[in-house]
């Protein structure tokens, strides 16, 4: 199993409209990095589920439940999505500010490469993340 952290624009599809709807299609992706990076996901693979404008801040965890595949709304053989469903809430969101002010996060991509949508966590940070939300 792989950690990753998957970013969404609140108002274009937020944790609570994937718990409504139960699972959902991680699809919007168009950036080679992140392609690469989802086109390496796993069903079982856990994602932090992170909300991006205003809120910066990680909200829930969700599990990818598909392999990648081609995207159904695209003829475009490079961008793929996966299926994902929500595991739970974090007991309290972690902020992108917290982040960046805590030690233990040095070289954490979304640090580094703050625009890619779609990035691997390493087993250290998932931790740290999740003892910050209250875990």
């Amino acid at each position: 199993m792989a950690y990753w952290l998957f970013k969404s624009e609140p108002q274009d599809y937020s944790y609570a409209q994937l718990e409504t709807d139960g699972k959902g299609i991680w699809d919007g992706v168009s950036n080679p990095q992140a392609l690469k990076h989802l086109r390496a996901t796993n069903p079982g693979d856990l994602a932090l589920f992170y909300h991006t404008g205003t809120q910066r801040q990680v909200v829930g965890i969700a599990e990818v439940i598909s392999p990648p595949y081609p995207d159904p709304q695209l003829n475009h053989p490079k961008r793929v999505v996966v299926d994902v469903r929500p595991l739970r809430r974090l007991p309290q969101p972690v902020t992108l500010a917290q982040i960046k002010a805590d030690g233990h996060f040095e070289g954490f991509d979304l640090l580094r490469l703050s625009r890619l949508s779609v990035m691997p966590v390493s087993p250290q940070h998932w931790r740290r993340i999740l003892f910050l939300a209250g875990e």
